[in-house]
């Protein structure tokens, strides 16, 4: 069999084919590669997406909004001093892109004007912080991407 042009063109795209299809089977086959949702109910919270807007909104009217800062404790999350804190309510969601393990939700109970979130529960890198809080029968939605 004499090799040609043409012999060539097909040996590429047997080569190129076989590429793609180790690359696909691998990628679905491997456990090293998860294929997860950001959330389990995904579709659900898009239907909710418009109440989170709003909730944006108001935490943007706000004289002071929602402030956050790493300390030897941990991370510190301050609520604006002006509002009352026995009237703040609400959910604080740290969620770890890298790794669905280390997610972890709690809620907003306050004694001073700070939530501790303890240093020996959060790893270093980064984190998508989601703070769902209430006072005064409004709502607000603090959401930030940090590096701890």
């Amino acid at each position: 069999m004499k090799f040609n042009w043409g012999t060539g063109i097909v040996l590429a795209f047997i080569g190129f084919i076989s590429f793609i299809m180790y690359f696909v089977i691998t990628m679905n086959v491997d456990d090293r590669f998860e294929h997860e949702l950001v959330t389990e109910d995904y579709y659900a919270e898009e239907l909710d997406y418009q109440h989170a807007i709003d909730k944006l909104n108001n935490a943007s009217k706000l004289e002071e909004n929602i402030r956050y800062e790493k300390t030897a404790e941990g991370l510190m999350i301050k609520f604006p001093k002006a509002m009352d804190i026995k009237k703040i309510t609400g959910n604080v969601f740290l969620y770890r892109p890298s790794n669905k393990q280390l997610d972890f939700e709690t809620t907003v109970s306050l004694s001073e004007s700070y939530l501790l979130i303890p240093d020996k529960r959060l790893v270093d890198g980064r984190w998508n912080i989601k703070i769902d809080w209430q006072y005064n029968g409004n709502s607000y939605l603090f959401k930030e991407s940090i590096n701890y």
